[in-house]
């Protein structure tokens, strides 16, 4: 009776662990975990298509995170998406007022994300700027409806020719 008391008590363990663990894990996946208390300086960007991004999601530089998605707002005048960004205070004055931004997917479950290249002018972007260049989310509906429309055309175009 006592071996199996402690086997009882070794196999909850290894559930609670488990289950922490799963925990842990969905935590990293949606970036949502505690991160350090280093400053930050708001940037926008407007972009007419941005996918699935949402609030929270990453911003990363070279592959490195730099920030995060603070919220995202229609801009009522253009009717872009205007996507508020909190960038570390590490690249304050790194970043240059000609900067790219692009909406971008990663790994298999298909996060979206804000990834930023500098560009080469020397004026550089300060808190509450906009980067003006912007690159819109991929969208594998309209690739797969262009891909359609184009097999469709070269398909009349061969069938003519005979």
């Amino acid at each position: 009776m006592k071996r199996s008391h402690w086997l009882e008590c070794g196999v909850g363990i290894f559930v609670i662990i488990g289950f922490l663990g799963l925990v842990w894990l969905g935590l990293q996946v949606s970036g949502l975990t505690p991160s350090a208390s280093e400053g930050s300086y708001t940037v926008y960007a407007e972009f007419g298509d941005i996918g699935g991004l949402k609030p929270n999601a990453r911003v990363t530089m070279s592959g490195v995170t730099v920030g995060k998605v603070e919220s995202i707002t229609l801009d009522p005048k253009w009717l872009d998406a205007r996507v508020t960004m909190q960038i570390s205070d590490t690249l304050k004055n790194k970043l240059s007022d000609d900067s790219t931004a692009a909406v971008q997917t990663s790994g298999l479950l298909g996060e979206q994300y804000v990834g930023l290249t500098t560009g080469a002018s020397s004026q550089m972007l300060q808190n509450g700027g906009t980067i003006r260049d912007t690159q819109d989310a991929l969208s594998l509906n309209s690739l797969i409806q262009q891909f359609m429309s184009n097999m469709g055309s070269n398909k009349g175009a061969s069938g003519s020719s005979n």
